[in-house]
């Protein structure tokens, strides 16, 4: 979710949007635009292009009108305009029009440095908006947007929920607006499931979940779904990396709450009962045979071997046989 500075006026005579994730970036022009025409509902929206802002053009879009009109005026990719329309919008800074909103859409980063500077030092209205690359900023995310709907949804529903769409924005938040206006009651991991069985089924995580329980079959029939989809054999390997070593994680370390051990290992806590339930049947011999798998198929997939594919079976084949060191196998390859 996109974070704002104290100043959260969305009226404020400049807002400064800055990041790289495009939804977030839109919503805050979008807040921005909803709250001026909330003021006036004949708001002019002005939204541009750095091709689109001249020398001068700036000073004409916000030169007094006679009809007192309010204007939001959108500057999108503000790092990228000319030197002589930086000068420009400066120089307004220092002394920006009445009823018109100055919003700067600005990437981050050392290009055009200046007027991000020089918009902060004016006091703008800021509003961060970092690219999510961390699953666990696209879990926030997810959660954010619930509550943002006034709406409940158990933490396993959450990630379940970013399993199966994966990173994108634009999808996480249409999957959450139509589950909210679709179910009644807190969404559990069920009903995702339900909505999203077939993206869900080809997840990595889905692989590396079913194989760490000692699932073959199952595991298996997730990892051909999850290729024929096109899932790219690198994000599997990751995340039974991931699964493998949460075991060994939480195998290596003192008892506790799952608060406590989430706080020692970096987990959260719904992860910490999930990991508990899947580590049943481990041994440290176990843990060390499917970490060299994964490391075998890593390689495998980056170019180490002539059958990724093969690869990734042998792997899954290998973690789920590890699993069941004490009979604890659900199918057979």
């Amino acid at each position: 979710m996109a974070r704002k500075t104290a100043n959260d006026d969305p009226l404020a005579p400049v807002t400064l949007a800055v990041g790289q994730e495009d939804l977030l970036l839109d919503r805050a022009v979008q807040e921005v635009v909803a709250a001026a025409k909330a003021a006036d509902a004949d708001t002019d929206v002005r939204d541009l292009a750095p091709d689109q802002l001249q020398p001068g053009t700036l000073a004409e879009l916000t030169s007094p009108s006679l009809f007192a009109e309010r204007k939001v005026v959108v500057v999108r990719n503000a790092q990228d305009l000319s030197a002589d329309t930086i000068k420009d919008v400066k120089a307004y800074l220092g002394a920006p029009a009445e009823e018109i909103t100055l919003v700067l859409l600005h990437a981050g980063g050392a290009k055009g440095k200046g007027l991000l500077d020089a918009a902060r030092k004016a006091g703008a209205r800021e509003v961060a908006c970092p690219k999510m690359t961390k699953p666990a900023d696209r879990l926030a995310f997810v959660r954010g947007e619930f509550r943002g709907l006034g709406r409940s949804a158990t933490p396993e529903a959450c990630q379940a929920l970013v399993d199966a769409i994966g990173s994108d924005l634009r999808e996480l938040a249409s999957a959450v607006s139509q589950l909210v206006a679709d179910v009644e009651g807190t969404i559990d991991e069920a009903v995702v499931g339900r909505y999203y069985t077939g993206r869900a089924e080809a997840s990595s995580f889905t692989v590396a979940d079913r194989a760490v329980e000692g699932r073959a079959a199952e595991a298996l029939e997730a990892l051909r779904w999850s290729l024929a989809t096109g899932v790219a054999p690198v994000m599997i390997t990751s995340a039974l990396a991931q699964g493998v070593r949460a075991i060994g994680k939480l195998a290596s370390a003192r008892g506790g709450r799952p608060a406590d051990l989430a706080r020692e290992l970096g987990m959260p806590p719904w992860k910490i009962d999930r990991v508990r339930q899947q580590m049943r049947g481990w041994t440290p011999d176990g843990i060390s045979v499917a970490l060299r798998a994964v490391a075998e198929a890593d390689a495998g997939v980056k170019g180490g071997g002539d059958d990724p594919e093969y690869a990734l079976e042998k792997a899954v084949v290998t973690i789920a046989r590890a699993a069941r060191s004490r009979g604890r196998a659900q199918g057979t390859p």
